[in-house]
């Protein structure tokens, strides 16, 4: 009985919950005892609802947000960027009209805080504090944007001498969308599939939006993990205003399963970036207990110290720690729709939306009372900097590529970004016996504001407080480009190394040498744009040939294997047209193309030599859809698409088996399960000559599935003894995981899917614990991990053993077919600008790969 009535009386709070969110209206989320300007509209009266009654959609918030700005005195709006589908982002600047008159002299002395040089002159009792409210970078966690129009409202309209003190001394950036494709694409999804009688029940299709979601950007990114790498035009955007304002609290809005409730940071102590100063954390604290006392007093549910961590600097909430400000990280239990039944009752989206718009409040009355401390700790932080890259070993770090200028410019591209002093070389120097010039290097020097982020970049970690990670543990730049990099020391390095300062890195040019040619035409493929050069050629009709050997040309100059031939004769435009078009190629693409007057080379092949294979032009298809990670799909799909000029067709998992196959000679399968399509169709598909990619688990179901002859490492069980504490049990299995590590692999550098690289050595990102035996064919895994191959970040004894001498790559040969399997991701995050060139290689060269050299079905089955 008395289960029952509690029961019934659980059913009842859920029912009256239920209704109020039904009716909600802006007494639900706006404080008690605050008077409003009439003058000023309220959310409703621009989109025509209540806030929460429906999603808002990216172009009703936007619009919102520039009509306040022109009724508000409060506020100014600026555009900052344009996401991929052309949707503007804004942020906005709020605070009181006198501040806004001299908002400039306030920006410039504020960043002054992060000049040691000067900060110490600054009068921090009389200078306003910054806080940047982020909201919703997850598309499909929209509490926050929905929090955003009562944030702006509120700042706008209400009255009073509490609001116009903390208008007075707070400067608040607002960016109430930072992911606008995918708020969008939610927004849509969740609206389009609301009743005009709430649906609670999860199995409605309201709450379960198709692939791929609206977490992502239009490539499905995750934008919260792009802050540092820089990738996507909304961070590039948002980065350069972050770093014009130079912030003290950075918020920081997010939503997690639908049974949790609300955290806020800090997180888990032990798993905070060792880089990060401990005043910090204590900080973060202290601003908690703001937010406590406000989730208190509205009757919500929360936790903090669990769960997240402030580990990966590319993330929203962590990326400030490292820049002399407080990053907020904030989790509301989503309602993925209207109304949504949970463990604690049914979750409405007027309720996620009022704990984020409170602990909005919440974050700006901590940052008005502590905003003294907050100053100070932005000080102190650079003071603190300059100190320690005094006293470092570490003096400056120098990076480059001889044969590859694009590469090195992005990475320096990126450095720049982040206001980071970046010089190239004032003359040659030679350093662990690699050169060092002007022409092909950067020098990063340590000692200035930003050293700890440039130690963030450049560090080589493999020790850690705690062996468990919310995300990566490993990001070093220079190894991720696959670049020449060295630490200088101080008997290395002198400040007049330092030559020309980068103030806005530039693509280097390529030229086309040699004059006019009759004959042909040939370019190396060790440039990292070759691949587009010779897409933008097929895309022309123009033939092509790539050399499976080394050649020597009359003028001493030696070609690699992997050159690509160009013949002037036979093609379907002039000599004259041919070299225009490889004239433009070469410059856009900072690529040496050189001219060729006769094939009868004094050293290796012809090249009339039948060495010199000819090319066929990649018809990509690349699967999407349900079974598929969508994050690898979209790295692929950027990489090609954004990247290179390429044209994958995109076709769902649920279409494959009705396509018409015959129309492609590659296919992509991502990581993902694909258990939908017909192995039969695939593997006929194969047999007929056509080149299959996998990648991450991918490699697994080919080679279950029959379609590829891979064989896979056994993981030991790790065995034990003592009884362990079943409080203990999560953390001992997640450590036997890899969240995301650098390993070193060995290159066949003669092999075609090692085509362009120089060096053996290759750093390969690495995110899962599927290891492949090497086959007993010699030829058919052209990259292996090398014996002792961990280089920066975690991994377990037993996932390094693993690893040990395992294969990274391997061709099998399936009919006349390929099946290319790949563990691990060479497009990770579109920064892994080093494995770019194993995905590409396959799929322009895996055509030419002899089946002989692959692991056969025999070799799978011995």
């Amino acid at each position: 009985m008395m289960k029952l009535r509690a029961l019934t009386l659980a059913v009842m709070l859920c029912l009256c919950h239920f209704a109020m969110a039904q009716k909600t209206d802006l007494s639900y989320y706006l404080p008690q005892n605050v008077t409003y300007n009439p003058n000023i509209p309220k959310p409703q009266d621009l989109l025509g609802y209540q806030v929460g009654e429906w999603h808002v959609s990216h172009d009703q918030l936007a619009t919102y947000m520039q009509r306040m700005a022109e009724l508000s005195d409060r506020i100014s709006i600026e555009e900052y960027g344009r996401t991929h589908e052309n949707r503007p982002l804004y942020l906005l600047t709020i605070t009181t009209p006198e501040n806004h008159k001299n908002i400039a002299s306030i920006k410039e002395q504020h960043r002054q805080l992060t000049a040691p040089a000067a900060s110490d002159k600054l009068d921090i009792k009389n200078m306003p504090g910054v806080v940047w409210m982020g909201y919703s970078v997850h598309g499909n966690e929209p509490s926050g944007s929905n929090a955003a129009l009562l944030a702006v409202y509120h700042l706008a309209a209400a009255q009073g001498p509490e609001i116009e003190k903390l208008l007075q001394e707070t400067i608040i950036l607002v960016d109430p969308s930072i992911n606008p494709d995918g708020l969008n694409r939610f927004a849509s999804w969740v609206n389009t599939h609301r009743g005009s009688n709430l649906v609670t029940d999860p199995n409605s299709a309201e709450f379960n939006e198709v692939w791929p979601r609206g977490r992502t950007n239009h490539y499905w990114f995750d934008l919260n993990r792009d802050w540092l790498p820089l990738q996507h035009p909304e961070s590039r955007g948002r980065l350069a205003k972050f770093h014009e304002w130079k912030p003290n609290v950075l918020t920081d809005h997010h939503e997690m399963g639908t049974n949790a409730t609300f955290f806020f940071q800090p997180g888990i102590p032990s798993r905070n970036h060792p880089l990060t100063p401990a005043n910090n954390f204590k900080l973060t604290q202290k601003i908690g207990g703001y937010h406590a006392k406000a989730l208190d007093k509205i009757g919500s549910l929360y936790y903090t110290e669990e769960s997240y961590d402030d580990f990966y600097y590319g993330k929203g909430s962590t990326y400030p720690d490292v820049n002399g400000a407080v990053g907020i990280l904030f989790e509301q239990a989503s309602s993925r729709g209207h109304a949504q039944e949970s463990s604690n009752g049914v979750l409405t989206f007027p309720f996620t939306i009022r704990n984020q718009f409170t602990t909005t409040l919440s974050t700006l009355e901590a940052a008005q009372a502590m905003r003294e401390e907050l100053l100070a700790h932005q000080r102190d932080f650079y003071k603190q900097a300059i100190k320690e890259a005094k006293s470092a070993p570490v003096k400056a770090y120098v990076f480059g590529s001889e044969k590859d200028h694009a590469r090195a410019y992005h990475l320096a591209e990126i450095i720049q970004q982040h206001q980071i002093e970046i010089y190239r070389p004032k003359a040659s120097f030679k350093y662990d016996n690699v050169d060092y010039t002007p022409e092909n290097a950067y020098i990063v020097p340590t000692n200035q504001p930003q050293y700890k982020l440039i130690e963030a970049m450049f560090e080589k970690r493999t020790t850690f407080q705690d062996s468990l990670f919310y995300d990566i543990s490993a990001w070093t730049l220079p190894l991720a480009f696959d670049l020449e990099y060295a630490a200088l020391p101080s008997r290395s390095f002198k400040d007049n190394q330092l030559g020309e300062k980068v103030t806005a890195p530039e693509m280097p040019k390529g030229e086309l040498t040699g004059g006019n040619s009759n004959y042909a035409y040939a370019f190396q493929w060790h440039a990292y744009y070759a691949p587009r050069v010779l897409n933008t050629l097929f895309e022309k009709g123009i033939a092509v040939k790539v050399a499976t050997d080394k050649f020597t040309t009359e003028d001493g100059k030696t070609y690699d294997y992997g050159t690509i031939l160009i013949p002037v004769a036979g093609q379907n435009v002039s000599p004259e047209q041919l070299r225009t078009i490889l004239q433009e190629a070469a410059q856009n693409n900072s690529l040496q193309i050189t001219a060729l007057a006769t094939g009868f080379n004094p050293k290796g092949i012809k090249l009339g030599s039948p060495m010199m294979r000819t090319l066929e032009q990649p018809k990509m298809l690349l699967l999407m859809g349900d079974g598929v990670n969508s994050n690898d799909a979209g790295e692929a799909w950027h990489l090609l698409d954004n990247r290179f000029g390429m044209k994958p067709t995109l076709v769902t998992t649920d279409r494959f088996n009705r396509t018409d196959l015959s129309k492609y000679n590659v296919i992509i399968f991502s990581d993902g399960s694909y258990n939908s399509i017909s192995r039969d169709k695939l593997k006929a598909w194969v047999q007929q000559g056509g080149t299959v990619i996998g990648m991450g688990d991918a490699v697994k179901w080919l080679a279950d599935s029959g379609i590829s002859n891979t064989i896979f490492r056994k993981t030991e069980e790790v065995k034990t003894q003592k009884r362990q504490p079943y409080a203990d049990m999560e953390n001992t299995a997640g450590a036997q995981g890899i969240g995301g590590a650098i390993f070193e692999t060995t290159l066949d550098l003669t092999h075609p899917l090692a085509y362009g690289y120089t060096d053996a050595s290759l750093p390969i990102f690495r995110s899962n614990t599927l290891f492949m035996e090497p086959s007993k064919s010699p030829y058919a895994n052209p990259l292996m991990y090398t014996p002792k191959p961990l280089m920066a970040g975690y991994s377990s004894k037993q996932n390094l053993k693993l690893a040990q001498n395992s294969a990274a790559i391997e061709v099998s040969a399936i009919g006349a077919g390929k099946v290319i399997s790949m563990p691990d991701n060479p497009n990770f995050r579109a920064f892994w600008y080093g494995t770019n060139k194993l995905f590409l290689n396959s799929i322009f060269f895996g055509q030419i790969i002899s089946g002989s050299s692959a692991r056969a079905d025999e070799d799978a089955h011995n």
